[in-house]
């Protein structure tokens, strides 16, 4: 069983949408470790770190937004070595 910690920056309608919160919902649900944050510049960073196949299907679940309200224009994900254990925050 390999892990694979990375950083997501999701860019679209992303805030003010519920996008963080139902971000936390799936990543509850796959039990997955990390945080959610609001950008400045309107987009999200999402850390993620879990069993790289859980990891790969959480991405495919933000690429398509997990709320009807929010639209995912593009994301950039990147290999980071942070690893959050303590559950999925909201920051």
């Amino acid at each position: 069983m390999t892990n694979k910690n990375i950083e997501i920056i999701v860019f679209g309608r992303v805030q003010g949408v519920g996008f963080r919160y139902s971000t936390k919902k799936v990543a509850d649900k796959m039990n997955l470790n990390g945080f959610v944050q609001n950008l400045r510049d309107g987009s999200v960073l999402i850390h993620v770190n879990g069993e790289t196949s859980i990891v790969d299907e959480f991405v495919s679940k933000i690429k398509d937004s997990p709320t009807s309200y929010g639209r995912v224009d593009n994301i950039k994900i990147t290999n980071i070595n942070e690893i959050h254990d303590k559950g999925f925050i909201i920051k």
